[in-house]
């Protein structure tokens, strides 16, 4: 499942009143979506499990207090929530991830289409991996924003939901955070395809 949920409202309802069984069925179908958005943020995929985790055991023991309106936006704020508290921590307390960066990318990130040769997919790889790993140099508040907007595809009013922010605050940290990436593109042409090379 990847978030279409069938009677979501009543699943809502349900779990409201206690029932683990209706909020495991919205665990399944939005785990994926909250672990994927964690491990572009924190890029390290325990520290993206432990956030998953934490997000939704607090979406369980706050779920009384969900009012209406986009559940995804609300559950996604918990996960950014706890992707900050994260981040927090990290500050306080840095490490050097151990684990391989390549872990999280599907096959179909690694092997070529067929109209694209090895050489092509391999330089198409480089420089989704290089932006990843500028991304997670941005401040927190831009990255959180970049990676729901530009890697999610979230609409800045979804954002704006999301991080408890103005739309103009959602444009605002995404054109920072995207000119600080162009920055970093741009001091590193080789990795851009040749179309787009000064």
């Amino acid at each position: 499942m990847n978030g279409a949920i069938e009677d979501e409202a009543a699943l809502i309802r349900a779990a409201q009143r206690g029932d683990v069984a209706s909020f495991n069925q919205l665990v399944l179908a939005y785990q994926g979506q909250v672990y994927t958005i964690a491990y572009r943020i924190l890029g390290d995929a325990a520290a993206a499990a432990d956030a998953t985790q934490e997000a939704f055991l607090s979406a369980f023991t706050h779920l009384k207090d969900y009012r209406g309106g986009s559940f995804k936006s609300w559950l996604l704020r918990t996960v950014t929530n706890a992707c900050l508290d994260a981040l927090r921590y990290q500050k306080r307390r840095p490490s050097q991830s151990l684990e391989a960066e390549d872990d999280e990318h599907s096959l179909a990130d690694v092997l070529p289409s067929e109209e694209e040769g090895p050489e092509r997919a391999a330089e198409r790889r480089e420089l989704r991996c290089f932006i990843e790993r500028a991304a997670l140099t941005l401040p927190p508040d831009q990255r959180i924003t970049f990676v729901l907007s530009d890697v999610h595809g979230l609409s800045y009013q979804e954002i704006a939901q999301v991080m408890n922010v103005s739309l103009g605050t959602v444009k605002s940290r995404l054109s920072r955070a995207r000119a600080k990436l162009r920055d970093a593109l741009l001091a590193h042409p080789e990795l851009l395809p040749d179309e787009f090379r000064q």
